[in-house]
């Protein structure tokens, strides 16, 4: 399917790795011209790279900041003052028992997770009003919908970004830009195998008898019972962020393997 992003530019925060880095590769292989941000040098050339050898075409570049702060969003915004396609994707998890987590590990979570495509946004989507076409993207996650009690910092975090999402898709009415976010479970990476291996029971278990260990005890009611590929949620967003995706707005999209129960 030609998703119509041909000449089309976009960026991708948080993109050296993981939903990031494949919702980057799969733009780029769609033909937009796609800039990654990450604060590492180093994993900022390798994710060009492995980008550039699936998308051998594709136009990639790569900008170092970091993007939970003011002057990190600021220098962006400087060095790209432009583009059509935002992919608000940065933030991070963290497992903590709520009584123990500190007004610095709040304010962390909260600039990192909401405020940087905050500000990102209120750079990027003005424009993209006048020009009458763009997309943002919010990647939230399934725990926007409900709050794990082991992480309840992050749990809020995601639902203001299902907040700010909708809020900002009320000001697109009768234009072409939308606002959309997505709502992964928990999706393949390194970071995630690790915190799996967290829950298992047991030691000496295999990887795989530890994912079926964690859908059958913390998440009985995904009806894949498996962790999500990175790939599966770039297909989403590459759909969403083109023009045949343009009659979802304001939507908060599902990528979480059945794990909602409500039909809505």
């Amino acid at each position: 399917m030609d998703l119509q992003l041909q000449g089309r530019t976009a960026i991708v925060t948080g993109a050296t790795a993981g939903i990031g880095l494949a919702i980057a590769r799969t733009l780029a292989r769609e033909g937009a011209a796609v800039t990654i941000t990450g604060r590492h040098r180093d994993k900022l050339d390798a994710a060009v790279a492995e980008i550039a050898a699936a998308a051998p075409s594709a136009s990639v570049s790569c900008f170092v900041a970091d993007l939970g702060s003011a002057r990190g969003a600021a220098a962006l915004a400087e060095a790209v003052p432009d583009t059509d396609i935002l992919i608000n994707n940065l933030g991070y998890y963290e497992a903590r028992p709520f009584a123990e987590i500190t007004d610095e590990d709040w304010l962390r979570m909260l600039d990192i997770n909401v405020m940087s495509g905050v500000r990102l946004s209120r750079h990027y989507f003005p424009r993209m009003l006048e020009r009458n076409w763009g997309r943002v993207i919010f990647i939230s996650s399934e725990v926007g919908a409900f709050t794990p009690p082991d992480m309840v910092h992050y749990g809020v975090s995601k639902s203001a970004q299902l907040a700010v999402s909708r809020g900002m898709a009320e000001l697109t009415k009768g234009t072409g830009v939308t606002v959309n976010s997505v709502l992964p479970a928990a999706t393949r990476s390194d970071g995630i195998v690790e915190y799996l291996r967290q829950t298992a029971p047991r030691p000496g278990m295999s990887d795989a008898e530890i994912e079926a260990h964690f859908f059958e005890t913390y998440r009985p009611s995904s009806l894949i019972a498996r962790m999500i590929e990175a790939d599966e949620i770039a297909a989403m967003v590459a759909l969403l962020v083109s023009p045949l995706g343009a009659a979802s707005n304001g939507a908060a999209v599902r990528v979480e393997g059945g794990s909602f129960r409500s039909i809505l």
